[in-house]
């Protein structure tokens, strides 16, 4: 349900799917995609294998604000937004939100050693995107990151590097929905 949001990898490695949800939202001259409550499409339930044994199921983190964050140890952009996604994490955890890293296109050596001593929160390893193609939305690019409204619906979607001083402010303003 609330990683419908994997399927970013999609098109990245199969050239399918056309982000009709998208069309309903709204894109801001920074490029991110930002979806008004009645025009967010719901994600599916998945699971997948987690980079460091188990498995990870969204339907664990319904009811939390749920960063989903696409990324290879082959991707420059995406060690540099690491450090990012990490501060920011740890900066919203405490306020209902979830993060899981999707590695696609990787070796599970290269992937594991990448996000040694720089991310706390889980990965799937999906090198195959087999997750990915359990999901209707597409990306155009590595890395890309999806945050799902604690409903599991495509709040917001970023397809490039995100730095945590355009990705915290948007976390929490979702994060913040329906609190007060």
């Amino acid at each position: 349900m609330l990683l419908s949001v994997v399927a970013l990898s999609v098109a990245a490695t199969t050239g399918c799917g056309d982000d009709g949800w998208a069309k309903q939202c709204a894109t801001g001259a920074d490029g991110v995609i930002r979806c008004d409550p009645q025009d967010r499409p719901a994600a599916r339930e998945v699971t997948g294998e987690r980079l460091d044994g188990g498995t990870y199921d969204v339907a664990a983190d319904r009811g939390k604000v749920v960063v989903v964050n696409f990324w290879g140890s082959w991707c420059n952009p995406c060690r540099a937004e690491a450090d990012d996604l990490e501060e920011t994490y740890q900066a919203t955890k405490a306020k209902g939100v979830a993060f899981i890293g999707v590695n696609i296109r990787d070796d599970r050596d290269a992937a594991r050693a990448f996000e040694r001593g720089q991310i706390t929160y889980p990965s799937i390893y999906d090198p195959d995107s087999k997750v990915a193609l359990q999901f209707d939305v597409t990306q155009a690019s590595t890395p890309s990151t999806l945050v799902l409204d604690r409903q599991g619906r495509i709040a917001a979607a970023v397809r490039r590097e995100v730095a945590r001083s355009e990705l915290q402010p948007l976390v929490e303003s979702i994060a913040a929905e329906g609190t007060g």
